[in-house]
């Protein structure tokens, strides 16, 4: 039996690192190919591909989501912002810099998902104007996995950037 070819294509338009975007993509694509295989931007890493790692965590209008699960076609007229979206190619963003300060990268495989993970945690957190415990901070944090920290370093990092202190 033929496997039957999915040649839907929908024009959706976006915005993505605050640059307006419109394309035409098959329906059936996910959010992590589309930003990955069509636009050419490899920050955002293909983990587990199930909803389990986080390495694909983007923000799609400031909440943490994990592309490998999302339909591309659901970005339509949102705000998306991956890895190469937070800061300007020259000066780290704050969340980057307090995971070198406090060791809290080794290998990178993760640390991009992280990132965007402690980012959507202070939008969340800065909106409702309440201050996370290291509990909540550490709950925040369960869909990113990582092999080579421990979690310590980044849940230091995560409450100085969150908290505002080091």
């Amino acid at each position: 039996m033929k496997k039957k070819v999915d040649t839907n294509k929908i024009e959706i338009s976006f915005s993505l690192n605050g640059e307006k975007k419109t394309m035409l993509i098959k329906s059936s694509m996910i959010l992590l190919d589309l930003i990955r295989d069509e636009i050419g931007l490899t920050g955002t890493k293909t983990g587990c591909n199930e909803g389990e790692c986080g390495a694909c965590t983007v923000l799609i209008n400031d909440v943490a989501v994990n592309s490998c699960l999302f339909p591309a076609i659901n970005i339509q007229g949102k705000n998306v912002t991956t890895i190469e979206g937070i800061s300007d190619g020259v000066k780290l963003d704050p969340v980057q810099e307090a995971l070198i300060e406090k060791g809290g990268v080794q290998c990178g495989f993760c640390t991009s998902g992280m990132v965007m993970t402690i980012k959507g945690m202070q939008t969340k957190f800065k909106k409702g104007k309440h201050k996370p415990t290291t509990e909540e901070i550490k709950k925040g944090l369960e869909g990113n996995l990582c092999r080579c920290t421990g979690y310590v370093k980044i849940v230091e990092a995560a409450e100085k950037v969150i908290h505002g202190h080091s």
